[in-house]
């Protein structure tokens, strides 16, 4: 299926501004050349511009490359831009991002460590 994004392995978010006109070929050279990561892995990277109401999606499908866009028509994504880094996301982060929250919800219950020993 088209773009059907929930069989990536990771989601990785580019931190900072990327240029929106930007097409398939140019997303896929950043993600080698600027993060040092394999855009044909099973892997979805997401770029988001200056404004933060525009989002692209590159996904490998295994023969070809999906290019998705979004932009908002009110309001706009809380997009990380302390670096220019990768950042890689749980789905959880990337559906707060999507639906305008923050990817570090304070309130939300973190992955427990501990184990019980029975």
């Amino acid at each position: 299926m088209i773009g059907d994004i929930s069989k990536a392995e990771y989601i990785y978010i580019a931190c900072g501004y990327t240029d929106m006109r930007m097409n398939i070929d140019g997303l896929a050279a950043y993600v080698m050349q600027v993060f040092g990561l394999n855009p044909v892995s099973n892997t979805v990277f997401f770029f988001c511009g200056r404004r933060c109401d525009r989002i692209k999606a590159l996904y490998w499908e295994g023969d070809g490359f999906v290019l998705m866009y979004k932009r908002l028509e009110g309001g706009r994504f809380q997009w990380p831009r302390s670096t220019e880094e990768a950042k890689r996301l749980t789905w959880q982060q990337l559906r707060w991002l999507l639906e305008g929250l923050s990817i570090e919800q304070k309130t939300a219950l973190k992955p427990s460590e501990k184990r019980l020993v029975v």
